[in-house]
């Protein structure tokens, strides 16, 4: 079916195409209609074409080296999808499938050639338009991709707060337990030996300020790495809600298949019975 050029003109891919050149791109194109649960393309196949979503719902999947289906789009009106295996000329790399009556516009590679050989300019735009969408993917596989929240919070962190993690985590070891307390026996020993020759005799007053020192010094450093730690858990709790939500879709995903096989075997089980009663009709005529 021929397409109209102003329908092309809604096309965020062909949004920079003047008059002419929408003219001499609709009639190279070609609309065409699918219905529900049928395949636009499948993975391996020649990517002879692409195609522009225009009306309806498509699922674009792809399998993975463990051989279980990812979803890799899901593309809405005026998006496209299988340009690079059209450009390339190179098989499939995913598969189409329209989940209901969808309308796409589907453009092979001649297509463009001849645009570009009428319009040449009109390559120019439609790189523009292809530079954004590939920037958006870009931003999308960043954005969904898995995090370690380690490097993530260590990128956030400042010298101050690296410096208070690690005064807290010597603060809190052994080792520091350790050695406070042999200096404090050194300390106290050492007055205590000296008696009237000591420069801090019992009660140890001048040990007492230092201490109070090091406690009102210590006691805002760990409530730093306290909140440092608060916010690790914040963080690590988004990352987790994130690859949940990914989770949850992915079984809703696996559902859904389940449902729409259940409904194929009961589809398939209804025409048994119709056929089995059919020839038992003819079998036993009345």
């Amino acid at each position: 079916m021929a397409c109209n050029p102003a329908t092309l003109k809604q096309i965020p891919l062909f949004a920079l195409l003047d008059d002419d050149e929408l003219a001499v791109l609709a009639a190279q194109v070609e609309l065409k209609h699918f219905a529900p649960r049928q395949r636009i393309y499948k993975m391996g196949e020649p990517g002879n074409h692409a195609y522009v979503m225009m009306s309806g719902k498509a699922r674009v999947t792809t399998v993975d080296e463990d051989h279980q289906e990812v979803l890799v789009d899901e593309p809405c009106q005026g998006e496209f999808f299988g340009f690079a295996s059209m450009l390339e000329q190179t098989p499939h790399q995913t598969t189409a499938l329209a989940l209901e009556e969808t309308s796409c516009l589907e453009i092979s590679r001649d297509d463009i050639a001849v645009l570009l050989q009428r319009k040449p300019m009109a390559g120019m735009d439609m790189l523009t338009v292809l530079g954004r969408q590939f920037h958006a993917s870009q931003q999308l596989v960043r954005g969904r991709a898995n995090r370690n929240v380690n490097e993530v919070i260590e990128e956030e962190s400042t010298v101050g707060e690296r410096i208070a993690d690690t005064v807290a985590g010597f603060g809190g070891s052994w080792t520091f337990i350790l050695i406070f307390l042999s200096a404090l026996v050194i300390y106290t020993t050492a007055n205590i030996m000296l008696q009237h020759k000591a420069w801090d005799p019992y009660p140890f007053i001048l040990l007492n300020l230092f201490l109070s020192m090091l406690a009102a010094i210590q006691a805002p450093v760990i409530m730093m790495s306290q909140n440092r730690q608060d916010k690790k858990d914040r963080v690590r709790g988004e990352l987790d809600y994130d690859v949940n939500r990914r989770a949850e879709s992915e079984i809703q995903g696996l559902a859904n298949k389940l449902n729409l096989l259940t409904d194929k075997i009961g589809d398939v089980d209804d025409l048994l019975r119709e056929h089995l009663k059919l020839r038992n009709d003819h079998q036993h005529p009345a």
